[in-house]
């Protein structure tokens, strides 16, 4: 078990920040692929970003590239996602999960923890 829980949402204006974390526990994060998803329309889990294990390679849904970066500390088994550029597309109920993978991962059917998520909510 990976046990996963979010931070740092909140209801910001478009154009504004916000930084997302996840902490995890356990001494295995590092094994771990990170991935950070959202709701869209038909689709319970909508890719965001993912992140490798060690950090190196990172892999973006198109509409927030250039906007979201995901990044991650191992030594404080957590990962983040500074979200820039904020659109009221953007609102959504975001969550982190954690994939037995070396590579990013879009599918969210190879990730096998999940948190609880955290709301995000943008105005325009």
């Amino acid at each position: 078990q990976v046990p996963l829980v979010e931070s740092g949402g909140g209801l910001e204006q478009a154009g504004a920040s916000l930084r997302l974390s996840c902490a995890a526990s356990g001494r295995t994060f590092s094994s771990y692929t990170m991935g950070w998803f959202r709701p869209a329309p038909g689709k319970e889990r909508a890719f965001v970003a993912s992140i490798s294990r060690s950090g190196d390679l990172t892999s973006y849904t198109d509409s927030v590239k250039g906007r979201f970066t995901i990044s991650r500390d191992n030594a404080k088994n957590t990962v983040y996602l500074q979200m820039n550029s904020l659109k009221p597309e953007d609102t959504a109920v975001y969550y982190c999960a954690a994939a037995t993978s070396r590579l990013p991962r879009s599918d969210s059917s190879w990730y096998q923890y999940w948190g609880q998520g955290t709301q995000v909510t943008v105005s325009s």
